[in-house]
Formats: structure tokens, C-alpha cells, sequence
């Protein structure tokens, strides 16, 4: 396994790419992809995420050559690629329907590149049998993929696009076929044999916890822009907008009027109370100007004093959390109580109190 874990890996650039489609019902040409511009560093795990139809699968495509770019260009390792073919370009894809070939073995399918690139035998057997063991499926070699679980089938998918030691490993929704239980095993396994291999990755996915769990860092489309780039905790806390905010996780929204701007926090009114919340640097807001806080579920504390009165609507105990609708004002509120054990259970109807640290909220 030296050859791969030795090789280095190769940054991806996008310098203002575009595709543009036609609208089958309208015939007008619309933009799938626009203007998008980014720096893939490599050896870092990055994923696309963002609502079907943003973009996001048709920008992986043009990284790895099945579409080409109408405007812009792409650069692998520095090398701009936009006239490679597929197999030209230093890249392995891994798809979201395995695409094994169901009359080869295990050993076959993951020696297919290998094959068609000439390599010799002796070091076909070698660099198959290594990438087996790195994928957990030494001693498989033999049986045909139609005797494999899911799970056991995207291993053999993974390992073949890893056998062929690619600067750079694309991941096309790979786990949307599989159930809850087995998704979170194999993002976690994916995550694994990325990091061992020091390998570029660029990863889509719609599914926000997933993207969550395995990147170094996200890039949020929609409707074929850039919402927000960041690492997860940035994109988490640090939304820098309503649809950002929404998209990565439950949340929050209480809207205001500004009471005070200081170096370090905002003022805001709330109906009719003061509620604070730390900011950084010069903010444009002035007193009376709209503003909306975001706060997560579990950043807000209930109880019988505090910040904001509210009324219960629901209160429902979900193991490790007691989970809660407050009414604040005419804001449905959500609250994520953890380990509720030892703590006050609010029922519905009753009135109480929210808070929450001036640092867990955010102002957009």
C-alpha cells in the first residue's frame, strides 16, 4: 500500500465555471452551474450539499469530465483540465448505483482499471489484494457481487475507484441507497481510509448530518450558486442567511429591532425585552434597524426566570433530551433540553422562561 498512501494528493480548482441547459418545456437556456469559483486544497475532504436541483451533482460531473464547462475553467494539481476526457483526468469516481459488474468477482471488478491501464499482473495482485484488506473484504475475492450485502458492495465500489491511486476521489451520493444503520457505518469507514490515504476527496450529498460528520469542509449550493463555504462549525454557527441556517439543522429565528450597537454585542428588542448577542467587528446595523437572531434548539435553556417569557406547547421526553415548542411572543420556538434527568419538566400550558448564552446566538 506505499505507492498510494505515497503519492500526493492534488488540489482542485474552479476558476468561474458555468453549464448552461435548456429548458425542455420553455426551449430557453438556463444556468445549472454559475460563476462558481473554489479552491479544493489537497488532502481535504470536501462536500457539495444543497437541495436537489442546485447544482452540486452537475459541478462533480464537470470535475470529472462526463459534462464540460460552458464557461470557466478547472485546474487538477495546477494543470488546467477542461479538454481531458474522463480517463485522462487523474480522477475515480464512485457512484451512487455501485456500477459493478455483476458477471466479474469481487477481485475483477476492483482490477478492472488496473487492466484496462496495462498494469502487470504480478502488481495487479498485489495492489487488489491490498486495497481489499484497507476495505475490509480480504477473503471475498472470490464470490460475485450478486452475494454481497449493500454495504459489502460499496466497499468494492470504493475500492475500485481507490485502486487506481487517483489524485483526486469524487463521491456521487454513494450511500442514498443504503439503510440509516449501514449509511453512518460506511460514511464513517469512508472517512477512515480518506484520511489513512492523505487522498483528495469532493463528496455530494442532500444529506446535511452527513455532510456534517465526514468534511473538512462544506459548500453549500442552491439554485447553482455558492450559498455559504466554511468548515462545518462555521456553516453551523455562523450562517449567513435563512436558507443556510435552515438547511444545516434545526433552528430557530427570533426577529427584532436593534437597541444598541457595541464593539463586542448587539442590543436587540425582542418584543419589548433586551436580549444580547455577541458580534465581531463593525456591523452595519443602527438603532431601530430590523434584525434576526438565529439560535439552535440546544443552545436555548427553559425555566421559571430569564430572558423571554413563553408558553409550552409541547413537552415531550425523547430519551437523552426532553424536547419542547414554546410559544415566544407569536415565535414558535424549538428547545433541545439535554439529559433532562434531575431537571424541571415544563408541561404543556405552563408558562415559563428562555435564555441562552449571548455567544450561541447568531445575527444575521
Amino acid at each position: 500500500m506505499a505507492n498510494l498512501i505515497d503519492k500526493q494528493p492534488k488540489g482542485v480548482e474552479l476558476r468561474g465555471i458555468s453549464k448552461i441547459y435548456k429548458d425542455p418545456k420553455t426551449g430557453k437556456d438556463f444556468y445549472a452551474v454559475h460563476d462558481v469559483s473554489l479552491d479544493i486544497a489537497p488532502g481535504s475532504f470536501v462536500t457539495l450539499l444543497g437541495p436537489s436541483g442546485c447544482g452540486k451533482t452537475t459541478t462533480l460531473r464537470m470535475i470529472a469530465g462526463f459534462e464540460s464547462p460552458d464557461e470557466g475553467e478547472i485546474y487538477l494539481g495546477g494543470q488546467p483540465i477542461n479538454e481531458l476526457t474522463p480517463n485522462k483526468r487523474d480522477t475515480a469516481m464512485v457512484f451512487q448505483s455501485y456500477a459493478l459488474f455483476p458477471h466479474y468477482n469481487v477481485f475483477d471488478n476492483v482490477a478492472y482499471g488496473l487492466r484496462l491501464r496495462k498494469v502487470p499482473k504480478d502488481e495487479i495482485q498485489r495492489r487488489v489484494t491490498d486495497i481489499l484488506a484497507l476495505v475490509e473484504l480480504s477473503g471475498m475475492e472470490a464470490r460475485m457481487t450478486n452475494q454481497l450485502s449493500g454495504g459489502q458492495q460499496q466497499r468494492v465500489a470504493l475500492a475500485r475507484a481507490l485502486v487506481v491511486e487517483p489524485g483526486v476521489l469524487l463521491f456521487d451520493e454513494p450511500l442514498s441507497n443504503l439503510d440509516a444503520k449501514l449509511r453512518v457505518q460506511m460514511r464513517t469507514e469512508i472517512r477512515r481510509i480518506q484520511q489513512k490515504l492523505g487522498i483528495t476527496a469532493i463528496y455530494v450529498t442532500h444529506d446535511q448530518s452527513e455532510a456534517m460528520s465526514i468534511s473538512d469542509n462544506i459548500i453549500l449550493m442552491r439554485g447553482g450558486v455558492i450559498a455559504q463555504m466554511g468548515t462545518p462549525m462555521e456553516i453551523y454557527y455562523k450562517p449567513n442567511s435563512e436558507f443556510v441556517a435552515d438547511f444545516i439543522g434545526e433552528c430557530n429565528f427570533l426577529k427584532g429591532r436593534v437597541r444598541e450597537v457595541t464593539a463586542d454585542q448587539t442590543v436587540i428588542d425582542v418584543d419589548g425585552r433586551p436580549v444580547a448577542v455577541a458580534t465581531e467587528g463593525a456591523r452595519q446595523e443602527s438603532a431601530g434597524s430590523e434584525a434576526e437572531i438565529v439560535l439552535r434548539p440546544e443552545a436555548i435553556v427553559i425555566g421559571d426566570e430569564g430572558m423571554l417569557p413563553c408558553k409550552v406547547e409541547l413537552s415531550c421526553f425523547m430519551g437523552s433530551y426532553q424536547n419542547y415548542h414554546v410559544r415566544v411572543g407569536e415565535t414558535l420556538v424549538k428547545i433541545t433540553d439535554n439529559c433532562p434527568v434531575n431537571k424541571k419538566i415544563f408541561d404543556v400550558g405552563d408558562s415559563a422562561f428562555i435564555s441562552f448564552d449571548k455567544h450561541c446566538a447568531h445575527l444575521l
